[in-house]
């Protein structure tokens, strides 16, 4: 499969990118703040992985109160929002990008024959530079979550809330 944009490395800036939320606002790097920021992307909610994925971000994200986690993937913003009311999903940010692809086209994760994103793992320190990368290069495998988790921990003062 051809994967359209650059492979990213940890000290590269974290480039901007145009998406929207699943309310239909804009989204761009600008707009998710100034905080450690995790951009877990997925292939589609709708898929055991993803699910799963999406789930266990939403579960750390409560333990980490000066961290913002974003789910990325190419599903309509009204299934995004769908699929977080069915399952209780309340702190990860949706953020949709099927309009143009922008964030896979700037974070090098957008599959050009299928027009979905590949599975990847961003931490992004508060200065906009790129902390950590995965790009998990089979789809139906899991990230290392332990290994992103750990570097957003250092990168936010490390304490998780108790």
């Amino acid at each position: 499969m051809t994967v359209i944009g650059p492979e990213l490395k940890p000290g590269d800036r974290a480039p901007d990118f145009h998406a929207v939320d699943d309310s239909l606002k804009p989204v761009d790097l600008a707009s998710t703040g100034k905080a450690v920021r995790i951009f877990s992307v997925v292939p589609s909610l709708d898929t055991p992985v993803c699910d799963a994925q999406t789930k266990r971000f939403n579960e750390e994200a409560g333990k980490l109160p000066n961290v913002s986690i974003y789910t990325i993937s190419m599903d309509l913003p009204f299934a995004q929002k769908r699929w977080c009311g069915a399952f209780g999903v309340d702190h990860v940010k949706m953020v949709s990008d099927h309009r143009g692809g922008s964030f896979g086209e700037s974070y090098g994760t957008l599959i050009k024959d299928l027009r979905i994103l590949s599975r990847a793992i961003f931490v992004v320190d508060k200065d906009n530079v790129i902390r950590h990368v995965e790009y998990v290069k089979e789809v139906s495998n899991h990230p290392n979550y332990e290994s992103a988790l750990s570097v957003a921990k250092s990168l936010s003062g490390g304490a998780a809330a108790a």
